[in-house]
């Protein structure tokens, strides 16, 4: 079976960052677009950022870009989120998700995600 584990979530201060990781099992990661996508309270939840399968094309939501990176090591089978200057909008639980074939222009959209994490707490106090 397909498992995505998140880590690294936590309570920071605005301004301050974290590395969340998602290590991915039960699937052939290295062909696989990894996102991440978060849910604040009382939201839908949204795209954050994705990286297809050699990692040379990443897609950002507007918010986080120029502060948010993510990044996947194949061999080991990982994709890191780093989140840098936190604001308290990005307080959300962060989730990881997989897919292996994704329509064309899709990548935003979570309905092309078949796998995904429990989820990881971020929490940014003012």
């Amino acid at each position: 079976q397909v498992q995505l584990v998140e880590s690294g979530g936590g309570l920071v201060q605005a301004g301050g960052s974290l590395r969340l990781s998602c290590a991915a099992s039960g699937l052939t990661f290295s062909s696989a677009t990894m996102g991440w996508f978060r849910q604040a309270p009382g939201k839908e939840r949204e795209f954050v950022a994705a990286t297809n399968w050699g990692g040379g094309s990443v897609y950002y939501v507007d918010s986080v870009k120029g502060r948010f990176t993510i990044s996947r090591d194949n061999a080991k089978t990982t994709v890191y989120l780093q989140v840098n200057n936190l604001t308290p909008e990005d307080t959300a639980v962060y989730y990881c998700a997989a897919a292996t074939q994704l329509p064309y222009g899709s990548t935003r959209y979570q309905e092309g995600y078949a796998y995904w994490g429990q989820g990881t707490q971020v929490t940014v106090s003012s």
